[in-house]
């Protein structure tokens, strides 16, 4: 099947700012594809230019078969978008939000109406379907203004940092929506800074950095960028620092890291559990007390940093334009 979202060459830039710098990306129907970034990589741009709301200086663009500037007005059909902020109308209740968004898009009163039951019955806003959004929390209206994006049933959704704000529960719970979304067919381009959220979600992961994108590939492929599986080891003295050192030299693929105080010992490994097993066997032939062993994968947040240099969710000295 040919992708449900490309990018050739994308360029945008607002003044002197270079917000997009070439971007390219391809986006398999019926997948999460997760677009990482500190602020001001280009994220929230390239989602503007895939949703026709902005024009690209440079480059071309299809999402659903449709070129998003030459065939804009078509592809609006095909689309669903939430951004970082609830789009619902507060003075109206959550059935009047979802009722108008299906006559903007030519539903009929009658079919818009079915619509926006069967999707606040889903979403699990039934018994607050009509009571106004004012009342609602924030996990609320996150997802009455997700449910906005699909009342047309759009083949693609573009979901911008959609659990912005949100408690672990309410996150949760709409990773869970997300998900059954993509289960029925569902293309979905999720841009975020909660890397549990597109470790979780997405099976392929773009890392944006200054517009271009650095690194592309699976949550495991990109943490096999910075090492692999790796054996932390905790001591109970000082003392066997330099023992454990030097025994599990010959397994250490990398720098192994030692924390002195912490009496701890990280080394990074070629084959996970079988080396875990002969670390733990090398230790107890020197008669090393290990207070605790285990076995663990680096995180997206050490990808992160790794490729990018910042946090997650840290400020870079220019943020990307808002307009």
């Amino acid at each position: 099947m040919p992708p449900a979202i490309t990018a050739e060459g994308l360029v945008k830039k607002y003044g002197d700012v270079v917000a997009l710098d070439g971007l390219d990306l391809s986006v398999p129907q019926g997948t999460v594809f997760g677009l990482l970034g500190p602020n001001g990589a280009g994220k929230t741009t390239s989602v503007r230019i895939l949703t026709t709301l902005l024009k690209p200086d440079s480059g071309r663009a299809t999402v659903a078969g449709f070129d998003v500037v030459a065939d804009a007005h078509r592809l609006r059909a095909h689309i669903g978008a939430s951004g970082q902020y609830a789009a619902v109308d507060d003075h109206l209740t959550g059935a009047e939000n979802l009722e108008m968004v299906g006559r903007l898009y030519h539903l009929g009163v009658k079919r818009s109406r079915q619509r926006a039951r069967e999707l606040l019955e889903r979403f699990g806003l039934a018994e607050a379907a009509d009571r106004p959004v004012q009342g609602y929390s924030g996990g609320m209206r996150r997802r009455l203004d997700l449910a906005g994006a699909l009342v047309a049933d759009p083949p693609v959704l573009f979901l911008d940092e959609p659990t912005t704000g949100l408690d672990p529960r309410a996150r949760a719970g709409l990773w869970d929506v997300i998900s059954e979304l993509v289960a029925d067919g569902t293309t979905v381009l999720l841009t975020t800074q909660y890397l549990e959220e597109a470790d979780r979600l997405a099976k392929t992961i773009a890392v944006v950095d200054h517009g271009r994108v650095i690194a592309l590939g699976s949550a495991d492929e990109l943490k096999d960028q910075v090492g692999g599986d790796r054996i932390e080891l905790t001591v109970t003295s000082a003392a066997d620092l330099d023992v454990v050192r030097r025994t599990l030299a010959p397994l250490s693929v990398g720098e192994m890291r030692v924390d002195a105080v912490a009496l701890q010992l990280t080394i990074p490994v070629s084959d996970g559990a079988a080396s875990l097993t002969k670390a733990l066997g090398h230790l107890a032939a020197e008669r090393v007390a290990v207070r605790d062993a285990g076995l663990r994968r680096p995180t997206l947040d050490e990808v992160f940093l790794n490729l990018t240099g910042h946090q997650a969710g840290e400020l870079t000295t220019t943020k990307e334009p808002t307009r």
